[in-house]
């Protein structure tokens, strides 16, 4: 389809019209919405007058909110933006003792038994001790209980069941 001098006058009345692209794409027949795009821009025909809006202006929809709004917990921190403050001795009843655990004793490993990371085999506990940047930072070294890479009392520090995850969660928040 080439452009002719009779498409380039209905071209240039539809776009004074106001119509758009796609309709005057539509009327002309042949032609892709693009393509008017393109001689439009090409002839220049940028000043086109703006549709008619009617008279009236348009009604927006109430927005209804996306989720309803949470009840108000306890709050600990900055309370400036936050809506409902419960007062501070409703706190102080909520709060419920966090089970703090006691660190570990660390058991002494004799020299013999540290290990440096060359040493470390599937049999041996990879457990670090001390700072890594230090001289004195070492291995665990001990056997490590059967399919785990830590003895059995590092097991104990590193794998905590789910239960307690979960209760020592509930009672942070």
């Amino acid at each position: 389809m080439s452009w002719t001098d009779e498409r380039v006058e209905l071209l240039k009345k539809l776009w004074a019209d106001g119509l758009s692209a796609s309709q005057i794409a539509s009327e002309l027949g042949g032609v892709t919405r693009n393509a008017v795009i393109g001689k439009v821009h090409r002839l220049g025909l940028s000043g086109r007058t703006k549709a008619t809006r009617p008279a009236a202006p348009r009604v927006r929809k109430a927005r209804r909110p996306s989720m309803p709004p949470r009840p108000s917990t306890r709050v600990i921190g900055n309370t400036a933006l936050k809506v409902n403050v419960v007062a501070e001795q409703q706190v102080e009843a909520e709060v419920v003792p966090m089970r703090v655990l006691a660190p570990a004793e660390e058991p002494f490993i004799p020299v013999e038994e540290r290990a440096t990371i060359l040493q470390l085999n599937e049999s041996t506990c990879k457990w670090p001790i001390g700072d890594p940047g230090s001289d004195d930072f070492y291995f665990c070294g001990r056997k490590s209980a059967p399919g785990m890479p830590y003895c059995e009392h590092h097991c104990g520090i590193a794998y905590q069941p789910a239960n307690d995850r979960r209760r020592s969660k509930s009672s942070e928040s």
